[in-house]
């Protein structure tokens, strides 16, 4: 299994956010330069996570955008569900309720499999913040202040 940069940059300018959390709003521009992601692909990962109630936007000179909730509100796997679907390593275990792909789910040895390795990603994922993330990268940065992040 392997994610796309939908997840890949949008939990990357998701952390940005975390890290500037309680500072006012953060431009796209900003985001785009510091993380290396171009400003149209942001505007189309930025939408999704808006639609989601993950990010809000602020109108105006001094606009831009701000996390929808707290960084320890919001869920590596909320940004990658958000951005990536549900996860699931084959479409017979998918998260989505009622959701079966072949006549024989109900007695495949392998979809139990499937199903465990879903479940650990899912726990792992579903584990991390973004202001675990933050915490992260100020113990690996220790002292820079591009990486900390103001948990307010």
């Amino acid at each position: 299994m392997k994610l796309s940069t939908r997840g890949e940059y949008g939990l990357r300018a998701m952390f940005e956010l975390a890290q500037r959390y309680g500072q006012g709003p953060v431009s796209l521009k900003s985001i785009s330069e510091r993380q290396g992601i171009s400003a149209p692909y942001l505007e189309q990962l930025i939408a999704s996570l808006r639609k989601a109630g993950l990010v809000r936007s602020v109108r105006g000179a001094q606009g831009g955008y701000i996390l929808g909730r707290e960084p320890s509100e919001i869920r590596v796997g909320d940004i990658i569900r958000v951005l990536e679907g549900p996860i699931a390593p084959t479409e017979c275990v998918s998260e989505k309720r009622g959701e079966t792909c072949c006549t024989r789910s109900e007695t495949c040895v392998a979809r139990s499999v499937w199903e465990k390795v879903r479940d650990s990603i899912s726990d792992v994922l579903d584990s991390i913040t973004l202001a675990d993330m933050c915490d992260e990268a100020a113990r690996l940065q220790s002292g820079d202040a591009q990486y900390v992040c103001n948990n307010i």
